[in-house]
């Protein structure tokens, strides 16, 4: 536990240390951001860096195997799940950079790859008996038993692309995430905890692992958030925000806390909401529910400005968090 404060720090600073050499390594290659013609309010970041998620993420990285402790094996997989969804929104991007056009890989392409990183993920989780769901606000638990291969592949793609569609304004997903980390990293160390105070060493050491990883994704993102907030010096894309989707999925699983996404990422739960129904009524009845999905654009049409929207975004997030942790943990 004496190296929560430290990880987070290191996380913290090597994330600055690379935003400052990255960014206008960025520039001078052109890895620049092509903005949809249809979003005006969008225009003055025509150009500004993207990929910013190979900042956060190399720090998260460097982080954890200097902390990494023999006993890893959890942590470890959350590590290259993450990354691995990492990789292919770099391949979303560097399309989407390569030819100058807002479309990276197509809706089948993207989705394939998603699915090949959950099913691995989710097997893994079966054959190691993580199959038991806390339930928030209850003190009890749910075993899922095969069926979590299901609902494991669901809870990743849904988390994924909702931190994905909420990367829309300067600090949106940023923030957001920053607090869904900050809150899974309490949970964990209560998991941890548990597990230590009966005598389970094994997976007191593996969620100890997996709390490092959490605070160092915490440290990574308050960094982050030095460049990217209004008005951001660089953009995550899809490198960032699939990862980052990634990371929490992950945490939220091998933790036994998958559960608790739709509560900590509520306003993902609404970016994927807002972006589902309107599509489905368009499609069926050819109108718009709201102006523009996701909901953050409907609020920009509204006239808000971006910065108050992050703030409230991040806001309610915390305040849901903070109660959620309250009813469940205290």
């Amino acid at each position: 536990m004496r190296n929560v404060i430290p990880i987070f720090l290191m996380t913290f600073f090597i994330t600055l240390l690379l935003g400052f050499i990255l960014i206008p390594l960025l520039k001078k290659f052109k890895a620049k951001q092509t903005i949809l013609c249809y979003v005006k309010e969008h225009s003055a970041k025509q150009g500004i860096p993207t990929m910013g998620g190979v900042i956060f993420l190399t720090a998260i990285t460097i982080c954890y195997f200097v902390y990494g402790l023999e006993v890893n094996k959890i942590a470890l997989l959350a590590l290259v799940i993450t990354l691995a969804y990492g990789v292919v929104g770099f391949l979303d991007d560097f399309i989407k950079i390569r030819y100058k056009q807002n479309k990276g890989l197509n809706f089948y392409q993207k989705l394939t790859f998603q699915l090949m990183v959950a099913l691995i993920a989710a097997f893994f989780v079966y054959e190691n008996n993580i199959t038991v769901l806390d339930i928030p606000f209850l003190n009890t638990q749910i075993d899922l038993g095969k069926w979590i291969i299901p609902f494991s592949m669901l809870v990743f793609l849904a988390t994924c692309n909702g931190v994905n569609l909420t990367d829309g304004l300067d600090g949106l997903s940023g923030g957001t995430s920053l607090i869904c980390l900050t809150a899974l990293s309490v949970m964990i160390y209560f998991k941890y905890k548990t597990f230590d105070m009966s005598g389970n060493t094994f997976l007191a050491q593996e969620h100890l692992n997996l709390l490092y990883l959490s605070v160092s994704g915490a440290g990574a993102m308050m960094g982050y958030l030095c460049f990217n907030r209004y008005p951001a010096k660089i953009i995550m894309g899809d490198t960032g925000a699939l990862a980052l989707g990634g990371l929490i999925a992950s945490l939220a699983i091998f933790s036994g806390y998958s559960l608790f996404i739709p509560l900590l990422g509520i306003m993902f739960v609404v970016s994927a909401v807002s972006v589902i129904v309107q599509v489905l009524s368009f499609q069926i009845f050819n109108k718009r529910v709201i102006l523009m999905a996701p909901f953050h654009h409907h609020l920009q049409q509204k006239g808000y400005h971006e910065v108050v929207i992050t703030t409230a975004y991040i806001t309610v997030t915390l305040i849901i968090s903070m109660i959620m942790l309250y009813f469940t943990f205290a």
